[in-house]
Parts: structure tokens; C-alpha cells; sequence
């Protein structure tokens, strides 16, 4: 009888480099993955403890960290749908998600089981997290100098460039326009907010 697949919980991966970052290390020790996407591996077969053991550490070297703890991995996996509808660039899917029914769907938990758990473990609200990444989103497209804010708007689900403004000084303290007239435009790495 084959041994069961086993699912790998990974913190911090946000994008699609970190993906194949942990696709190169399980590579590298013998392990072909079945599938990588953002948070997670899944794998033919369980690790064995020094496995274990080789793989947190090769990848806590990346920036990454194996998770264990059940709670966490949810959160992780709430972060990594959240991350990948906001910077997948379907403006339509945007302009109607609704993020709780979106997750509860990804996740797998109720929306107020899951709203909670990630209030607890990070401090915030997920409302707040979803607006944190958006702001991210919205400065890179304002440091590409492509779109007008309006586009930015519209791209990213929002009723208004004054409601996108609004939340850009809520979280920045600045204006998106004194955002733009930077020299060095600030932003955060996605798996630190």
C-alpha cells in the first residue's frame, strides 16, 4: 500500500521565486514535490525526523520557517490566498471578491473561527492585513509609473480613488501624490506585514 502524500505548512512565501526556492531545496535533497504553491508543499511521502530537521533548516536559511502548529498553518494559508488574489492582477475577480466567503472557501474554517485565530496570533484583523496588502500593491504600481491613480483604483477593487487615497494616508501618513514625488519609494516585504 503507497504511503499517504504529505502536506508541508511554510511560512513567508509570497511570491512566485519563493515557490521555486522551495521546489531547489526539496529537489536538493531527494524530495520531488507533487505540487508548491504559495505556503505550502505537498510531498509523495512523510519526512523522516532528521529530514525534518534538514528541511527547517534549509529553509529558515531562505527566510522561511516549516510550521508545525495547526493555528498557524490556517493563518499562513488565509495570508497566501489573500496575497495571491491581491497580486494576481485579475481586476475582475477583485472588484467582486468577498474576501470572507473567498477564504472560507481556500481555508476551509468558518470566517469567524478564522477572523479570530488570525486576530489572536498576529495582532491585527484579517480586514486589516487585506488592507495592508493592498497599500503594498498600490505603492508598487505607483513606483512603475504606468498607471494613473484612478487605474490603480479600478485595478484594485476600490469604489474610489478618494477611498483609495483615504486608506493610502491611513496607513502610509502620506498622501499617495507625496508617495509618488519620493526619490526612494518605501515599501515593505509582503511576508512582513
Amino acid at each position: 500500500m503507497p504511503e499517504p502524500v504529505t502536506t508541508l505548512a511554510i511560512k513567508n512565501m509570497v511570491c512566485r521565486r519563493c515557490i521555486r526556492a522551495v521546489e531547489e531545496v526539496l529537489a536538493a535533497m531527494g524530495i520531488n514535490p507533487l505540487a508548491v504553491t504559495l505556503g505550502e508543499a505537498v510531498i509523495p511521502r512523510p519526512l523522516t525526523e532528521d529530514e525534518h530537521a534538514q528541511l527547517a533548516a534549509r529553509l529558515e536559511a531562505l527566510g522561511f520557517e516549516l510550521l508545525d502548529d495547526r493555528r498557524r498553518t490556517l493563518i499562513e494559508h488565509a495570508k497566501a490566498a489573500i496575497i495571491e488574489v491581491l497580486w494576481s492582477g485579475d481586476e475582475q475577480l477583485l472588484e467582486r471578491i468577498v474576501f470572507s466567503d473567498y477564504l472560507e472557501q481556500k481555508v476551509g474554517v468558518r470566517y469567524s473561527t478564522l477572523s479570530r485565530l488570525f486576530s489572536q496570533l498576529e495582532g491585527k484583523t484579517i480586514e486589516r492585513y487585506i488592507i495592508e496588502q493592498k497599500i503594498e500593491r498600490v505603492k508598487e504600481l505607483i513606483a512603475y509609473g504606468q498607471l494613473s491613480l484612478t487605474e490603480i483604483a479600478y485595478r484594485l477593487g476600490y469604489s474610489s480613488v478618494h477611498y483609495l487615497s483615504s486608506q493610502f494616508k491611513q496607513v502610509t501618513g502620506m498622501t499617495a501624490s507625496q508617495f509618488r514625488s519620493l526619490r526612494k519609494k518605501p515599501r515593505r516585504p509582503l511576508d512582513e506585514i
